[in-house]
């Protein structure tokens, strides 16, 4: 296996820096993490003794090494999944996911992943997250949600995207839109759902607003774009954009039921509005049962360029099974 060593010296006003801040500073391709499992590993050395903690002080005019395996082969196998790509270059591939594929491999789906279809597709593109040749996922949508998704190729790409989403753009760089149908309208066209969430106490595999205790801050900012109305000529279904202030596990589809007002077609959140189905027209009642799955599509997506520095942005066009249910809604409108 190949590798590569650097050699660095310290300065005297770096004097006293802990040695995985001081390397991470000195080799940004590297993430501070990669850094910390290389020092556990034995890699980085000073004056012939290898040095053990990540903690460790450096001294001026001390000369360090480390030493960077070449990255391994990945475990999850590559496929070949066909990949609507919307961009790509040498640091990052951003992707138009469709409903129904897992992004990554989890108990019940080891194969047949989004990260299986992009270590096909990238192939040696991919030099290596953490050591590993595969794919920095730094968001995830969830199964049935359809939408744009930026994955990184490289350690330094999946350094800044990975801070970027972490900050949720609070310092203006990235930037994500949510499109989805939901049941009823909301009182107000426009507000902020601020309710914590954590797991469901009554059921472990779902998501719940809990008190701020026993959750994490959740943000969602909701605008109501359209209003369709049952065949009685009711207002019943909102057309909402959603924007992200955080991103936590099914946090729209929480927020949303929380508000008494679930995506359609949601089957953990929105279980209690089957038979709201019934008020719409038999088009909408049809296009809605063929969609079998939540009506909620990532529509937009921004960043800053991982190395470039340039401002990225994108849109997706709404998937043919929602842009089918949206216009049977639009054709019972008086």
């Amino acid at each position: 296996m190949q590798q590569t060593s650097r050699e660095l010296v310290a300065s005297e006003d770096e004097a006293g820096e802990r040695i995985d801040r001081w390397l991470a500073a000195k080799i940004p391709e590297l993430s501070r993490s990669r850094i910390q499992a290389l020092i556990k590993a034995g890699a980085v050395t000073s004056g012939g003794g290898t040095i053990g903690e990540a903690g460790w002080r450096v001294k001026p005019g001390r000369s360090y090494s480390i030493t960077v395996p070449e990255a391994e082969e990945p475990t999850p196998r590559a496929e070949e999944i066909a990949l609507d790509v919307v961009y790509e270059d040498g640091d990052l591939i951003v992707i138009d996911k469709p409903a129904g594929l897992v992004v990554h491999p989890a108990p019940g789906h080891a194969t047949g992943t989004l990260v299986n279809a992009l270590i096909g597709h990238c192939g040696d593109s991919l030099s290596g997250i953490g050591g590993v040749k595969r794919p920095g996922i730094v968001h995830r949508l969830d199964k049935d949600t359809s939408g744009l998704l930026v994955v990184a190729k490289n350690d330094a790409a999946h350094k800044s995207l990975s801070e970027q989403f972490a900050d949720h753009g609070r310092d203006g760089r990235l930037h994500r839109a949510y499109l989805a149908l939901c049941w009823g309208v909301p009182d107000r066209p426009s507000g902020v759902v601020d309710a914590p969430l954590g797991r469901s106490q009554a059921n472990r595999k779902k998501m719940a607003v809990v008190s701020e205790a026993f959750g994490r801050s959740a943000r969602t900012h909701y605008h109501v774009e359209k209003v369709f109305a049952d065949v009685e000529g009711h207002d019943f279904v909102a057309m909402m954009r959603l924007e992200l202030e955080t991103g936590r596990t099914h946090q729209i589809r929480v927020h949303m039921a929380h508000l008494r007002h679930p995506v359609l077609g949601d089957p953990v959140y929105g279980t209690g509005f089957k038979a709201s189905a019934r008020r719409l027209g038999e088009g909408a009642r049809e296009a809605l049962h063929h969609l079998r799955r939540q009506a909620l599509h990532a529509v937009e997506l921004g960043f800053e360029h991982p190395v470039s520095g340039r401002e990225m942005a994108f849109e997706s066009h709404l998937p043919a099974d929602m842009a089918r249910l949206i216009a049977a809604l639009e054709a019972h409108q008086a």
